[in-house]
């Protein structure tokens, strides 16, 4: 009874952790200069800012998509978490120029490992900007959501957002 009360014995909600898939400056979703991603009509999420051209996975999981302009990649992590990482905005007009994909849908990633490498120099003169956003497809299925922005992410290693498992 006291356990039931208490919530004694009862499992703690479990979170996962999201590193950064790039280097640079850690925006709010709600700074992308796109609706799209500004109003989370693809969910939730964080930008980034890159200072340099590689995208490394965020978590440890499975690679769903790699589209084929290679300007976007999609991830479902260990925990159900379904993350899409879009380099730059109206990216997908330079049909793969600028990019190379280091993987291929199905395959097994670790948190660190290389995505994509894109010439920075490249997309910032041809896309409308190089801010990335990164966002969470499937959040309504997940509890809150915590981002860590205003921040200079090194990528693989700093926490930028938090996501609380379960509702």
């Amino acid at each position: 009874m006291f356990k039931k009360l208490f919530g004694l014995g009862s499992k703690a909600q479990k979170e996962e952790t999201i590193v950064a898939p790039l280097t640079g400056e850690v925006k709010n979703i709600e700074e992308v200069p796109d609706p799209v991603f500004a109003q989370r009509m693809m969910g939730d999420g964080i930008a980034i800012v890159p200072t340099e051209g590689i995208v490394v996975s965020p978590v440890d999981g499975e690679i769903v998509q790699v589209f084929h302009t290679k300007h976007a990649v999609g991830i479902k992590s260990k925990n159900g978490l379904e993350i899409l990482i879009h380099v730059g905005l109206e990216t997908v007009s330079l049909n793969g120029e600028g990019f190379e994909a280091h993987v291929a849908s199905g395959q097994e990633v670790k948190a660190g490992d290389k995505l994509l490498t894109f010439d920075l120099a490249f997309i910032g003169e041809k896309a409308k900007s190089i801010i990335t956003p990164m966002v969470i497809t499937n959040g309504d299925a997940f509890g809150a959501i915590d981002k860590n922005i205003d921040t200079q992410a090194q990528k693989g290693q700093t926490t930028v957002m938090t996501v609380t498992l379960g509702k």
